[in-house]
């Protein structure tokens, strides 16, 4: 269905005549400019497709070394999300969870007292995201690597709402996204 070539689950493409079962088909990249920008969003996302996967790398502003993200669907800023995350930095860890929120926010993305030019990554699976009768459901694996230290996070959160996923947007919790954050959307088959 993409224009694009489909990538198998590693990134390759499947071999001449292999199903295309579970195979991963890159649908929308965003690269921010020079300017930054406050946030990205996905739109007009295809409901043909189990699962979405969006892969990221990013840097915000704010005058931290890291922090958390924000992630909405379908321009919903009302307080329909929840998230519970695990996080540990190598010395100690830690656990929280927003309830009613009006986001999710995986954990934790590279700021501006990071190490010079080091991103966080990030790859957020949606799961069922074109269902009509259940409520969306993610899992997020986030890390930062800040020359010898840094943070990882495993979070899932969900979105109160039947409706199918047709946009995302994603931000940082406080200042902009930099030049370079790059966020890429896939679409995931399901078992034929």
């Amino acid at each position: 269905m993409s224009p694009l070539s489909p990538l198998g689950i590693y990134g390759f493409a499947p071999t001449a005549g292999a199903a295309d079962t579970g195979a991963m088909f890159p649908l929308q990249v965003v690269t921010v400019g020079a300017a930054g920008a406050s946030s990205i969003t996905f739109s007009n996302i295809p409901n043909t497709y189990e699962h979405l996967q969006v892969r990221m790398i990013v840097r915000d502003t704010r005058a931290v070394t890291l922090e958390g993200f924000k992630v909405q669907f379908n321009s919903d800023t009302a307080g329909n999300y929840s998230d519970h995350a695990l996080y540990g930095d190598g010395s100690s860890a830690a656990a929280y969870a927003n309830t009613s929120a009006t986001y999710m926010s995986p954990y934790a993305i590279a700021s501006a007292n990071a190490t010079a030019s080091v991103f966080g990554v990030s790859v957020i699976d949606i799961l069922d995201y074109a269902s009509t009768n259940k409520y969306k459901t993610i899992r997020a694996l986030t890390g930062i690597d800040n020359n010898g230290s840094g943070a990882v996070s495993l979070t899932s959160g969900n979105w109160r709402s039947t409706s199918a996923i047709t946009s995302i947007k994603i931000s940082a919790q406080v200042g902009d996204l930099v030049q370079y954050s790059q966020f890429a959307l896939y679409g995931v088959k399901g078992a034929a």
